[in-house]
């Protein structure tokens, strides 16, 4: 029987030997003399909504919505086993095996392992999706995530491979998460930054609500870039810029910004992440950038997307998208032209923090 080191060294070996289109060539996409891998791409597409999250995404949709950010030049998607239970990954690979492997860049997550179980329903996660899940953050459990993920994707390589959940904000874990992250520092980490050594991954981080693990991280291990999800947008963004960006600038790792609209607030839609509670305040500070953006000529996702890119710290902002007409205005989004004065008209009106970076600036 095949091992699963061998099926993984196999896959390597197979996207090893794809030509690398010159989108994806660029120097910093390679993790070469002590550098750390940054995708070579602004902005991409999340996948929780494809996971029926909040509510059911039918098939047709979801294909539709994956062909118009495809159309629309996105080339960056993050999906995860927990997104669905596994359906979000079968997704995107339904749709990305139509597409040359090295025209696109992919990150998944492991931490968590799929098994079969008809009767399980989770909040978050919509519809009969015929599965459960159970942790695992050993080195085996994280081999085996990246297997299970490559089978559900159908494809023979992955870019990112991020951590997933291993944070103080998780129910399932709250204040018992350390003991999540020692066994991952003894297990995962060591593992994926094996597995990104013999190629077959390009770089690893965490993907995670809070910005603790991340630090925690970086003292123990040697990791490439993090996704953090909820901590930089333009409703909370200080204590982003006080420890977070820092940090990540000391050990020269990048920074995927998840939940960029705030799991569609930033959109307009009355839910503020994934909890669903909106703090107080934050109507009222919505209004009033909505308003200001209006009379710069733009409008409230445009900013709140570009908003999150300018850092230079940050590789790539990855909004999600359920429909097609969503992907396309995420899309229009990064690529508009907001005037400086619009920025600095937030800042007079201590909307954002003074010290946040601007789209544009040098």
């Amino acid at each position: 029987m095949t091992s699963r080191r061998d099926f993984l060294s196999s896959a390597a070996i197979l996207g090893a030997a794809a030509a690398v289109s010159p989108m994806l060539s660029s120097a910093a996409a390679e993790k070469k003399g002590g550098s750390h891998y940054r995708p070579p791409v602004r902005w991409g597409m999340g996948g929780v909504a494809l996971g029926n999250a909040f509510k059911v995404t039918p098939d047709e949709l979801a294909e539709e919505t994956m062909e118009g950010a495809w159309e629309a030049g996105v080339r960056y998607y993050d999906t995860s086993p927990w997104y669905g239970l596994g359906l979000s990954e079968r997704r995107f690979g339904h749709f990305l095996d139509g597409q040359n492997r090295e025209d696109y860049v992919i990150s998944t997550k492991i931490g968590r392992l799929m098994v079969p179980d008809a009767k399980f329903r989770h909040g978050m996660w919509k519809g009969d999706l015929g599965f459960n899940y159970k942790y695992d953050y050993t080195a085996e459990g994280a081999r085996r995530s990246i297997e299970d993920s490559l089978q559900r994707l159908g494809i023979p390589s992955l870019d990112i491979v991020f951590i997933h959940d291993l944070s103080p904000d998780n129910e399932d874990m709250k204040e018992k998460w350390m003991e999540f992250f020692d066994v991952a520092a003894k297990g995962a980490m060591p593992e994926l930054t094996k597995m990104r050594d013999e190629g077959l991954i390009k770089g690893w981080g965490f993907g995670v609500n809070t910005i603790e693990p991340i630090l925690k991280a970086l003292e123990v291990s040697d990791p490439d870039l993090f996704l953090s999800a909820t901590q930089y947008s333009l409703m909370k963004h200080e204590d982003a810029l006080e420890r977070l960006f820092p940090a990540c600038e000391k050990h020269g790792v990048s920074l995927v910004i998840g939940a960029p609209l705030n799991a569609g607030f930033l959109a307009g839609v009355d839910r503020y992440n994934y909890g669903g509670t909106i703090p107080d305040g934050f109507k009222e500070k919505r209004e009033k950038i909505t308003n200001i953006a209006r009379e710069y000529g733009t409008d409230l996702r445009t900013v709140a997307l570009q908003f999150t890119a300018a850092p230079k710290v940050v590789s790539a902002t990855i909004p999600g998208a359920r429909s097609a007409e969503q992907a396309k205005q995420n899309a229009e989004s990064m690529k508009a032209k907001i005037p400086s004065e619009f920025w600095s008209a937030l800042k007079k009106e201590e909307l954002i923090a003074q010290n946040a970076p601007e789209p544009g600036q040098a």
